[in-house]
């Protein structure tokens, strides 16, 4: 059996089973105990992710010395700085692999709720709603339907209010982190492509409104719960 089959078959399994509690937005809620099963399978490598960032932290001495050691030369800075996280092992990029690895979870709801037939039968999950909003429509959907203030509107209003809170809260951390980081060390690390990184990391969360806007609610609803959680995850491990 296909995964897409199967993988439709088991929300739509969840959603019966949770249905006397949740009602007509069952589905909806399965997606989001789905959501909150994948991270907390992802969880052991988001604690080794944070433990990772506190030896950084912990290397800041050493990546002192050795920008005073090469001032003059940066390659060799460069150079020197990423032998010295090998030595220690330490990735400068090991913060990323949480979110890779939630990635083929995302796509396969987007193509669950994107297309109108599942293994060559018609694609019954497309029927599911969050309040008055198709799990399978996008926001574009709701505008010509009823405009912002409508049904299937207000239910996207609500979402980008909690991804604008989650994106605000995500941004004066990381920037509270970086100026913390930067004081301590001096100066930013060369890592190739880390300053790039750096720049525009604290306005990565934002991002994730166009994201909702765009894809299928139901995936708007993974990568909604997956960001407050990440947000609630960092603020508990990097404390």
């Amino acid at each position: 059996m296909s995964v897409f089959p199967a993988f439709a078959h088991l929300v739509e399994q969840l959603a019966a089973l949770i249905q006397p509690l949740f009602g007509a937005t069952a589905a909806a809620a399965a997606i989001v105990l789905f959501t909150a099963l994948v991270r907390l399978l992802v969880h052991p490598l988001s604690r080794a992710a944070a433990r990772g960032q506190k030896a950084r932290t912990a290397l800041q001495p050493k990546i002192t010395e050795l920008r005073t050691r090469h001032k003059d030369d940066p390659k060799k800075f460069q150079q020197a700085l990423l032998e010295l996280h090998a030595e220690e092992k330490v990735s400068p990029m090991s913060g990323c692999l949480p979110g890779l690895l939630q990635l083929p979870a995302f796509f396969l709801l987007y193509h669950l709720f994107s297309n109108t037939t599942i293994g060559g039968e018609h694609n019954g999950l497309l029927t599911h709603q969050l309040f008055a909003a198709p799990l399978g429509g996008r926001w574009a959907d709701a505008l010509s339907g009823g405009g912002v203030f409508g049904a299937a509107g207000l239910v996207y209003l609500g979402l980008f209010a909690l991804v604008a809170a989650v994106a605000t809260f995500n941004y004066l951390r990381a920037k509270k982190t970086m100026a913390a980081t930067a004081s301590a060390a001096a100066g930013p690390e060369q890592v190739p492509g880390a300053a790039a990184i750096g720049r525009i990391a604290p306005y990565l969360s934002f991002f994730t409104l166009v994201t909702v806007a765009v894809v299928p609610l139901a995936a708007a609803l993974y990568v909604v719960t997956s960001t407050t959680w990440t947000a609630v995850e960092r603020a508990v491990l990097y404390r």
